[in-house]
């Protein structure tokens, strides 16, 4: 009886050290790979609001993080372009003057949306129209879709 209880107290630990030690190699291969990079993947979008419904024109998708990618057809230089603006999507605007637009309001609303460098992010600009929308973004990689 003393050995069968003696085994049974030695397998009990054996199987507790056992577990434990899967628990730590569990949390530690899953914790691992988040602090390797804060995730940056945005989403994109040109519309044409109106009517009932906006019109997606055009979207595309570009993530930064481990390395640039998604179907921006830039995503390099439109990483790099938000690196250097700091994450600041109106500093990405330019201000030089481009070709000669009309006042036709026919307006075209930019939106980007998604996480940038692990926080989430939202943005939105709406220009009169696509010429003054072409325009602004044309010093951009990251606005030029």
């Amino acid at each position: 009886m003393r050995t069968n209880l003696r085994f049974a107290v030695t397998a009990a630990a054996a199987t507790a050290l056992i577990g434990g030690a899967l628990a730590v190699t569990s949390v530690t291969a899953t914790a691992a790979p988040a602090g390797l990079y804060a995730p940056s993947a945005l989403v994109l979008t040109v519309t044409h609001p109106g009517g009932t419904t906006d019109t997606a024109a055009r979207a595309v998708t570009l993530s930064c993080m481990p390395g640039a990618g998604g179907t921006h057809p830039d995503p390099a230089g439109a990483c790099a372009d938000l690196r250097a603006a700091g994450g600041q999507f109106d500093s990405l605007l330019s201000t030089a003057p481009g070709q000669a637009c009309t006042r036709l309001w026919s307006p075209v609303t930019v939106t980007v949306d998604g996480v940038w460098q692990g926080t989430r992010t939202s943005w939105k600009h709406t220009f009169a129209n696509s010429c003054e929308m072409n325009n602004a973004v044309e010093q951009s990689s990251l606005l030029n879709f």
